[in-house]
């Protein structure tokens, strides 16, 4: 396995609890300022970008789902955390399952945002070679932002969302795009022993919340809640993020975290 790679970090308040987020492919963790502000009053919250994207390095080789979740298992251990949520978002939900399932001292629960789910990613060969022709397009960016978001955003953070997919590594690109949204980590999820959280955009053009039902919740475990944001798309963290912080701190009231 390669050796773990050290991410850069938004960092964000005080708290015994940290929130550790996770953000989608082509993304960055700056995808997560607007719920950091809501949420920082009250608790310690980071957001890392995962390699080969935002400013963490890109080596040529290590983007299975396995090398992620060492990457932030590593993180985990350098920022001291011993009390923490993870929460992942699209791809970051994927990798966030996954280091769930190591079981990692003082993990408290798992929050997974429009998640990439646990099996092969539902994709049609058209759509894959599609994703996997559009990397370093401004255009192409431009017309992915269209696509995902669907409740009007500002132009600064549609201005972030284009950057951030222009800004994307060839190798991390490809990777997930031909391999890890390939990958099948379901077999794992059975080691996840925290609460469990799904929301996602009623809106959403690239997984339904039916998807979720069926392809990650029966996974997770019994009576894990599927939250559903009325009129959002792809991007809950900058299309909701008041809604998105607000189920977050109802997730840690009710399971007493």
């Amino acid at each position: 396995m390669p050796q773990p790679v050290d991410l850069p970090a938004l960092e964000a308040g005080t708290g015994p609890l940290t929130f550790v987020f996770l953000h989608y492919w082509a993304g960055s963790g700056q995808e997560w300022r607007l719920v950091l502000e809501e949420l920082s009053a009250d608790f310690h919250c980071l957001a890392p970008d995962l390699r080969g994207f935002g400013q963490a390095p890109a080596p040529p080789l290590g983007y299975a789902v396995e090398d992620y979740a060492a990457d932030i298992l590593a993180f985990i251990k350098q920022r001291g955390l011993t009390s923490f949520v993870l929460v992942g978002h699209s791809m970051g939900a994927k990798m966030a399952m996954f280091v769930a399932s190591e079981q990692p001292v003082g993990l408290r629960g798992l929050v997974l945002v429009a998640p990439s789910p646990p099996t092969i990613e539902p994709m049609t060969d058209e759509e894959r070679s599609a994703s996997l022709k559009a990397f370093g397009r401004p255009e192409a960016a431009a017309a992915t932002f269209n696509k995902i978001v669907v409740r009007p955003v500002s132009e600064a953070v549609k201005a972030s969302i284009i950057a951030d997919n222009l800004r994307a590594s060839h190798p991390a690109w490809d990777a997930w795009m031909r391999y890890g949204s390939r990958e099948n980590i379901a077999a794992r999820l059975c080691l996840v022993q925290v609460p469990c959280f799904i929301l996602t955009g009623s809106a959403d053009p690239i997984m339904s919340p039916s998807v979720h039902g069926l392809e990650t919740l029966p996974y997770l475990p019994d009576n894990t809640p599927l939250e559903i944001l009325g009129g959002v798309g792809h991007l809950p963290p900058l299309e909701a993020p008041q809604e998105v912080a607000r189920l977050l701190r109802e997730f840690v009231g009710k399971n007493r975290l």
